[in-house]
């Protein structure tokens, strides 16, 4: 029998497209054999195989871009440009009651990707290592520099898109035949080189971590490598890639209700109007 995987991006408020995409999954009742995610591509598939499309939607098109999540507030509050303890303590333990144990009693294949700090490289973790405090999956998302690092089972975390922005790879090594990829960037999308300053600080922040520093500053590459690997995939009609059909237009930490709220319907309207393509290829 085949392997179906699916994979998918991380992208930051970006990611209320993949929430999108992944209620339309949950609404056809569409399973996979592997699942993987990287940064709140990880969170949201998390959601979704528990079922909680609620947690999704608020998460990506309310919390996100909350004054307080983001900016100034979250400087004062945490220390760090984006508030990373109040999204996964106050928004999705406390408001959304969001809870991981399906997971594990219905023993899901899953695995989400972080960047360990002494390992110097992006690892991936299965179903037994989520948290019910979810301090693995805040590990997932802690972008460098915008964010502290994150203590979890002995080991420092950041962000996984660090090396790993969309997890292809890590599916193909897992032994799936075919695979369902969700991208939070529109065709056209260009990624550019870390800036100047960006470089500069990566390089004095983590000064006892220089194997970050050096991925950090080839992350653009891994990006393009990846593209590749799935545009090949598709080629070999043995990926399907969901991408934004159009721009709307968001910064990986910024933007308003209105504008996740069109990332989130495009989202779930992309996967309708490729409904016929998704189960043929599916076998459903």
């Amino acid at each position: 029998m085949e392997k179906f995987g699916l994979v998918l991006e991380g992208g930051g408020v970006r990611g209320a497209y993949t929430a999108g995409c992944l209620a339309w999954l949950l609404d056809h009742d569409i399973k996979f054999d592997y699942n993987t995610g990287i940064s709140s591509g990880a969170v949201y598939l998390c959601c979704y195989l528990v079922g909680n499309k609620q947690a999704m939607y608020n998460m990506s098109v309310h919390y996100s871009v909350e004054k307080e999540t983001v900016g100034i507030r979250a400087i004062f509050k945490e220390g760090y440009y984006v508030a990373y303890k109040r999204i996964f303590k106050h928004d999705l333990l406390e408001r959304e009651h969001l809870s991981l144990d399906k997971i594990k009693e219905d023993k899901i294949d899953v695995e989400v990707g972080a960047y360990v700090l002494e390992d110097g490289k992006t690892e991936f973790f299965g179903r037994d290592k989520l948290d019910s405090e979810l301090d693995l999956l805040r590990g997932t998302c802690a972008l460098p520099i915008a964010s502290a690092i994150v203590e979890y089972d002995g080991k420092h975390l950041l962000d996984g898109g660090i090396t790993k922005m969309i997890p292809i790879e890590r599916a193909m090594e897992n032994g799936c035949d075919k695979y369902l990829v969700i991208t939070t960037k529109p065709k056209d999308y260009v990624r550019k080189p870390g800036s100047p300053i960006v470089k500069f600080l990566m390089k004095h922040i983590y000064k006892q971590y220089p194997e970050v520093v050096k991925d950090y500053n080839v992350r653009h590459l891994n990006y393009y490598h990846q593209v590749d690997l799935i545009n090949k995939l598709v080629e070999k009609k043995k990926a399907v890639h969901i991408l934004p059909s159009q721009t709307i237009k968001v910064s990986r930490f910024k933007g308003d209700v209105k504008s996740t709220q069109a990332l989130y319907d495009l989202g779930y309207a992309d996967m309708e109007s490729r409904k016929d393509e998704i189960f043929a290829f599916l076998g459903k």
